[in-house]
């Protein structure tokens, strides 16, 4: 096929799967919140209004999709991205070899939809392709600062760690590796497919243990992960590490790696450990594996928590663009 389509079911959406996830790949600016892994079991969990992703075909090439769909709660009627709420980085995805050719049909799907005046998007990192977009004379676009993303330039040998970690940091790190092994044997543990779904378990029981009212209160969000964590697993994008100490586990650290990034989703550990600091060891193990996969960046992530930046990250902000189309 070739042109534009407007995707309004859940059943065509999923047919598209691999053309989808071969576009993701080649795109270098996507990050693993546009894989249909992470798309995908979000409307499946959450399905927050009505399915609208354009996708853009050149013949049988996926040359651009933008996961998008319509909050039917506000007027006038908007449209949001797939992912909201959850995904630190939102986008649309546009062939860079095919750029002009996607932007244009893009913008001509956006255009032909006439119950809809608003298209919002949050967390656009800033080389976002979203940022590149024109939409036709009718509509105007507005920016603002989004999201805080703080990031880690990591060196090429994990022996140049402290040249970009404070040395307090670097203390703190040893001190707490020495105070966990004085508690009991220590150990890591490594997810993979057949163990990512326990070390989930964990990661949500650590985390109510802490936050009572935090982001598994929602029994949905929990499911979301649940659903997400496979694909992810099998597609070589999730990273998790679980802390043991006496053979009990009391830290979770959950992130992912794509490409020369490793992002840093969600830690949580066992206050009842607080002394011994899981979750810095936690960090310093993700910290080291990701150089020792060759990364460049570890992306701490939304929000602007003083650890972050006790680690050495500095700030990169994401960037909310609203198109509104004129009266």
């Amino acid at each position: 096929m070739s042109g534009v389509e407007i995707i309004e079911s859940e059943d065509r959406l999923a047919a598209i799967v691999p053309q989808w996830r071969e576009l993701w790949s080649r795109v270098s600016a996507t990050t693993p919140f546009q894989s249909p892994d992470w798309l995908l079991p979000w409307w499946d969990i959450f399905e927050p209004g009505e399915l609208r992703v354009i996708a853009i075909w050149d013949n049988d090439t996926l040359i651009g999709i933008a996961p998008l769909y319509i909050d039917t709660t506000r007027e006038p009627r908007c449209l949001l991205p797939l992912g909201i709420s959850l995904s630190d980085y939102l986008d649309v995805a546009l062939d860079p070899a095919d750029f002009d050719n996607a932007a244009e049909g893009l913008s001509h799907a956006v255009s032909a939809m006439g119950d809809v005046a608003l298209w919002e998007m949050r967390e656009i990192p800033e080389n976002g392709a979203a940022l590149q977009l024109r939409l036709s004379g009718e509509w105007q676009h507005e920016d603002s600062p989004g999201s805080v993303c703080p990031l880690l330039v990591l060196p090429n040998g994990i022996a140049d760690l402290g040249e970009h970690i404070s040395p307090s940091r670097m203390r703190h790190l040893r001190t707490a590796r020495r105070r966990a092994a004085r508690r009991g044997e220590t150990s890591i543990i490594v997810g993979d497919v057949d163990n990512a779904d326990s070390l989930l378990a964990e990661l949500v029981r650590l985390e109510l243990l802490r936050w009572k009212g935090g982001v598994f209160s929602d029994q949905r969000v929990a499911d979301f992960h649940a659903a997400a964590l496979p694909g992810l697993m099998e597609h070589g994008v999730a990273r998790m590490y679980a802390l043991e100490i006496g053979e009990k586990t009391v830290g979770v650290w959950y992130g992912f790696a794509l490409r020369a990034c490793s992002y840093a989703y969600l830690c949580a550990y066992d206050p009842d450990y607080r002394f011994e600091s899981p979750g810095a060891i936690l960090i310093g193990h993700a910290i080291e594996e990701a150089i020792r996969e060759g990364t460049r960046v570890f992306d701490f992530l939304r929000g602007s928590e003083t650890y972050k930046y006790e680690w050495g990250a500095r700030d990169r902000v994401n960037i909310r663009r609203v198109f509104r189309r004129r009266c």
